[in-house]
């Protein structure tokens, strides 16, 4: 497989990796080159071979649009290759505060600048990295860019909003001279979208590939402390997406000379939100202890009313000490992680190697939302090394004690069935983009709330781990879903690149409380033979991170309605010119638990509500006796433009939704009578942006609540469903 670090990229050293017989069918495969082109490729006196590798002399000027094509694809398909499952090691703690630990935000307004079009490797042949982004001649205008947020939305610029391409980052900073002492420092994003190089004072420090999780390296060694001056960070992200690359993308050359300019690209992708960029999530300088703690995992079981908590620290130890390994101290502590309120230490165990089990005799058991008085309790465990030296290394990690099982009908939290009223959601805000912003996060909690939900998606990509400690205190359940939205081949590349995902989001999420299952994929096109395969090895990697959660998926695969009318009556021929094969996802048979996509009486039957109860009963039941699983209702939903109406209803307007909603709530309740069906989760929690398109007015409407967070009327009846259901499956206190 061919492999590329990012250090140093040119369009000329990128190639000069590239093997003499892979270059040709490079060529010859590319649906971006015509025949003709193809052969004055092969005859280019430009193409160097030295050996068995070739290299692209791209000062000798050949500058047309078709080199630049052939570089841009065969940059896309070096630079975004899959690592190995092994590329990962240790854990991912959140920095949290201690005795021993301290933290310093990068977050703030920093320098930026975009490539030139048609010159994307230009910040490399440039060398901006050494000169500095205010230094830089022929790129694109130096601005202020904060950090966290998407770069599209913060200007007027249409070349912005739309940009693909190197987007580089610049940010200086002291870093205090008492961290030179004996502390390791790290940096760490908590995502940024999505393949990133990072280099501190002019070093390459770490590159990440993928847009919705953390990574960090250790930066001691490139850091100046203190008076000796101060540092440079440079970050440099490519958003481009491929084939290759989860969500997937795809970029097409355009030689039509009657209708584009030379070098025409469109950049495109198959799923319907916006592709934000930027550095999406916090940026933080941490310190530890030269030993220190690497990676908590916790499990929680209750028996006979009595809780264990089982533990295992992976510590990383200096390489200099000659100080043996250290043990561990561990304490659950009914309180916060902050140090505040610790007042009732409830157990303690001291265990050399650092696992072992805490003993809970009379735990307060963390409950989702309206199925207790008090939801979403929490625990401390407290980790301090015990060492030699004076002081050893603390973390505090939040706890909740609780069980999750499940069968072929049922889903059940500390024993007890649960029904899941939830939502489909998106990071997303005005200006912002995907960029954290704590207080839409604080007021869309509260909306959650106020509606009576219980839990949502975090559809289609891991959320921010501040909504995710959000979801933690407060009680919500969360299906913890991946970016595989809408994947449309299912080789081994991708395939290695879908394990990677998938195990760094079970290293963040672990621990979490509100996780209660794993979405390996949101609507991929799962009817394709190779589907089959691939799933599987998906499940089966996941469920080697994490037996104890369900895996889940949303699937969008139709259920014939001519073989459903088949089984009643075989005497008479059915037609239909629209129907899907019966039957054809390939994943759902390797899955725990099925969520299902559907929009009835909007993509399909449109205008007609009054076949929703029907279609809705059928196709679930059908699935259930398919697959004998629990079902639940991933997406359903209609766009409503705020303040539109008709009477009668139609489509578009808030009426439509309204009506809408109602005959899908008749058939989920009868489904739920049947016993397999676990929940509904509307479509979506508010509306969103996507690229432009003519059945998207702005973006999607298909919000309960507008992008502005307010409500339309569709929020106010699904808050008298949600809180009825609270209070007849619960037991919650209607208000």
């Amino acid at each position: 497989m061919l492999r590329q670090a990012i250090g140093g990229v040119t369009r000329s050293n990128f190639l000069t990796v590239v093997s003499e017989d892979l270059w040709w069918n490079i060529i010859d495969a590319s649906t971006s080159f015509g025949p003709s082109t193809r052969e004055a490729l092969r005859r280019s006196r430009h193409l160097n071979f030295r050996g068995e590798k070739i290299r692209v002399a791209w000062k000798l000027g050949m500058a047309s649009s078709v080199l630049r094509a052939l570089g841009a694809s065969l940059l896309l398909l070096t630079l975004f290759r899959s690592s190995s499952c092994d590329d990962l090691f240790g854990g991912m703690l959140y920095p949290r505060e201690s005795e021993s630990r301290e933290i310093k935000s990068l977050d703030g307004v920093w320098k930026f600048r975009t490539a030139p079009v048609g010159e994307i490797d230009s910040g490399f042949e440039g060398k901006w990295v050494e000169s500095g982004l205010s230094y830089v001649g022929g790129a694109g205008p130096l601005l202020d860019m904060p950090v966290p947020s998407s770069f599209n939305d913060i200007t007027t610029n249409a070349s912005l909003r739309d940009y693909y391409g190197w987007a580089w980052y610049e940010k200086s900073f002291f870093a205090p001279s008492s961290w030179s002492k004996g502390l390791r420092v790290f940096l760490r994003f908590g995502s940024a979208h999505y393949f990133t190089k990072v280099w501190v004072n002019g070093k390459a420090v770490m590159n990440h590939t993928g847009g919705h999780l953390p990574f960090e390296a250790e930066v001691t060694p490139f850091l100046s402390f203190g008076a000796t001056g101060a540092n440079i960070l440079t970050v440099v992200i490519n958003n481009t997406l491929t084939p290759h690359t989860i969500p997937q993308g795809s970029v097409q050359y355009k030689y039509d000379p009657d209708k584009y300019p030379p070098g025409y690209v469109v950049y495109s992708y198959t799923f319907d939100f916006f592709n934000y960029a930027g550095i999406h999530r916090p940026v933080l300088l941490y310190t530890t202890p030269r030993t220190y703690i690497e990676d908590i995992t916790i499990n929680t079981t209750i028996t006979d009313g009595k809780a264990e908590v089982a533990f295992d620290i992976g510590v990383n130890l200096d390489d200099n000490s000659v100080q043996p390994p250290p043990d561990c101290e561990v304490s659950l502590i009914d309180g916060s992680t902050d140090g505040a309120f610790l007042d009732e230490e409830i157990a303690l165990s001291r265990a050399t190697g650092c696992a072992g089990i805490l003993n809970v005799p009379n735990p307060k058991l963390w409950w989702p939302y309206t199925m207790h008085p008090e939801p979403g309790h929490l625990y401390t465990l407290k980790v301090r090394l015990i060492t030699e030296e004076c002081c050893g290394d603390v973390y505090r990690l939040p706890v909740g004690i609780r069980t999750i099982y499940w069968n072929e009908t049922s889903f059940l939290i500390n024993d007890k069935p649960v029904y899941l009223r939830g939502f489909g959601r998106h990071e997303d805000s005005h200006i912002r983009g995907k960029g954290l912003d704590l207080p839409l996060v604080t007021r869309d909690h509260s909306l959650l709330r106020w509606v009576g939900a219980n839990s949502y998606r975090t559809s289609h990509y891991p959320y921010a781990e501040e909504i995710m400690d959000f979801a933690d205190r407060m009680g919500f359940l969360i299906v913890d879903e991946c970016p595989g939205v809408n994947l449309d081949n299912f080789d081994d590349e991708l395939l290695e690149r879908h394990k990677v995902v998938m195990s760094e989001l079970v290293r963040r999420d672990k621990n979490r409380a509100s996780v209660v299952m794993w979405s390996i994929a949101n609507e991929p096109r799962s009817q394709k033979k190779a589907a089959d395969a691939y799933f599987r090895a998906v499940v089966n990697h996941t469920k080697t991170l994490d037996p104890s959660r369900p895996i889940t998926m949303a699937t969008a695969q139709s259920w014939s309605v001519v073989e459903h009318v088949k089984t009643l009556d075989t005497s008479r021929p059915v037609t239909s010119a629209i129907n899907k094969p019966f039957r054809t996802d390939k994943a759902a048979q390797h899955l725990d638990i099925i969520g299902v996509n559907r929009y009835n009486s909007w993509y399909s039957d449109t205008g007609h509500l009054e076949v929703i109860q029907q279609a809705v009963e059928s196709e679930m039941t059908r699935w259930n006796e398919k697959f004998n699983k629990p079902i639940f209702m991933s997406e359903y939903g209609a766009d409503a433009v705020s303040g539109l109406h008709t009477l009668p209803e139609s489509v578009w307007t808030e009426d439509y939704q309204v009506t809408l909603m109602k005959n899908h709530f008749k058939a989920f309740d009868n489904l739920r009578a049947k016993g397999f069906f676990i929940g509904e989760m509307i479509w979506n929690f508010a509306d969103f942006a996507t690229a432009q398109g003519t059945t998207r007015v702005v973006g999607n409407k298909k919000g309960v609540f507008t992008r502005e967070r307010q409500p339309k009327a569709s929020a106010r009846l699904l808050r008298e469903r949600y809180l009825e259901l609270a209070e007849k499956l619960d037991g919650f206190p209607s208000d």
